[in-house]
Parts: structure tokens; sequence; C-alpha cells
């Protein structure tokens, strides 16, 4: 550092200055400031510098950007393998054991039908968020190609023809349809729920320290904590409801042509 009189380098503990033999007691803390700042101007980088680290960061950026698109598209794939073709081809090899291996009752196949996609659709709504849109048309895809898949492995047996021949025919092919793919929407219902409340749980510390905030006593947090609680358990009721909803009328079609005969 340097003495403010005569601008001469003072050592760090020295309280006079050798040069002018002034007193700088006063002046050390400002001193010391002075010469941390100096350190630090000194420690800045160039524009260069920045320059440079600015287009490293950019290029890490587009690396990570290209690496996230990859990786959403394998995660696509996965997904669609492990929730749609796999439930598919477990009813597929259900109906092929129960109509062809043993010869056994309907029921039980259409049993197996209602419950065998809620699990998966569950698992995959319960883990994250994801878009409904395509999802429901995944759910279609799985209800009428495991139906026309039923339908194809049985014409291999008895010769009988894979599509259905008149209107009686399709009205069951759309019921049990309807029914594989209300148990797939019911599993996606549960698993959103179970989801939303997942992420609830964890803002209701937030909640908590907001309502502490904008409230001065006792009792205006407890009615905000209150409010909150309401609001969510409407939302876990009212998604528990819908998805009794569709499970009944899933359980309704499966059955329904089974039970009427």
């Amino acid at each position: 550092m340097n003495c403010p009189y005569c601008l001469s380098e003072v050592l760090v503990d020295a309280y006079v200055c050798k040069t002018c033999s002034r007193d700088i007691y006063l002046f050390k803390p400002m001193m010391s400031k002075v010469a941390d700042l100096e350190d630090k101007l000194a420690a800045i980088p160039s524009a260069e510098v920045y320059e440079l680290r600015i287009a490293e960061l950019e290029n890490l950026l587009e690396e990570q950007n290209h690496q996230l698109e990859e990786r959403s598209f394998f995660t696509w794939i996965f997904d669609i393998t492990l929730y749609l073709i796999v439930p598919l081809l477990l009813l597929l090899l259900a109906h092929w054991l129960i109509t062809v291996v043993y010869d056994t009752k309907m029921i039980y196949l259409r049993m197996i039908s209602i419950v065998l996609p809620l699990p998966f659709a569950y698992f995959l709504f319960k883990s994250h968020a994801h878009k409904l849109l395509p999802w429901f048309i995944g759910v279609v895809f799985l209800a009428i190609t495991s139906v026309i898949g039923m339908s194809w492995i049985t014409s291999l047996v008895d010769k009988s023809p894979v599509w259905p021949q008149n209107l009686f025919e399709w009205k069951e092919v759309l019921e049990y349809s309807a029914s594989i793919a209300f148990s797939f929407l019911t599993g996606m219902l549960l698993g959103g729920v179970a989801y939303a409340s997942k992420q609830r749980r964890r803002k209701d510390g937030l909640v908590t320290l907001l309502s502490k905030v904008t409230s001065g006593n006792l009792s205006g947090g407890e009615s905000i904590q209150s409010v909150h609680g309401l609001i969510k358990t409407l939302q876990e009721y009212g998604g528990s409801i819908v998805a009794l909803g569709t499970t009944a009328v899933s359980i309704y079609t499966g059955l329904k042509g089974i039970i009427g005969s």
C-alpha cells in the first residue's frame, strides 16, 4: 500500500510513513480497502478472455441441448415400448393362452384385459408429467390393435374372418376396445394424481413459510394453510372420482357382452 501524503510505499504493518514520517494510523482501514480493490482489479481478465469463455459456454450449451434431444427421443422409444408394446404383447399372449391353449371361459380374458393395462399407465404417469394427447392416441392404438390382434389369433385357429362381419360384431369390438382403453385411462388418472400429490408435498414447506411471512399472527397463517389444504384435497378427490368413473366404464364395457349373454 502507498502513503496517502507522499504516495511512497508503506509496509502493511507500519503506522508511520518512513519517508515523510507522518502518522497513517487513521488511514489504515481505507488504505487496506484500496489495496484490496487494486488486487481485485488486477485479477480481472481482459475482454478477450471473457469472449473466449462465452464462446466455450455457448458450445457447451449447444452440446447439452443436442444430448437432451437425443435422450428425449430414446426416452420416448423406451416409454412406448415398455408402456404400450409390452401390455399389447401380454394381452395377445393372454388371449392365446385362454382361447387356444386352455380353451377356457372368455370372462377370464376380459378380466385380464381390464386389469392388465392399468398398472402400466399408473407407473408411467406417476414417474413424471406427460402430455395427454400423444398418450391418448397411444391408448387408442393399444386398444384397437390388441382387439384386432386377438381376432387374428382366433382366425389362425378356426379360419374365421379377422375383421367384424356385421354390426353386432363391430359393437363387440368397440366395447372391448373401450374396456381396454378406459383401463389405461384409469391408470393415467391415478398416476397423475399420485404425481401431483408428490409435487404438492414438496411445496408444503413453501406454503408454510409464505403463511408465516404474509401473516402477522397465528390465525392468519392457519387460514392460508387451511385454504391450501382444501384446494389440495379437492384436487386429489376430483382425480380419484374421475378414475373411479373410468374404472366403472372399463368394467361395464368389458363384461357387458359376456354377462348379458
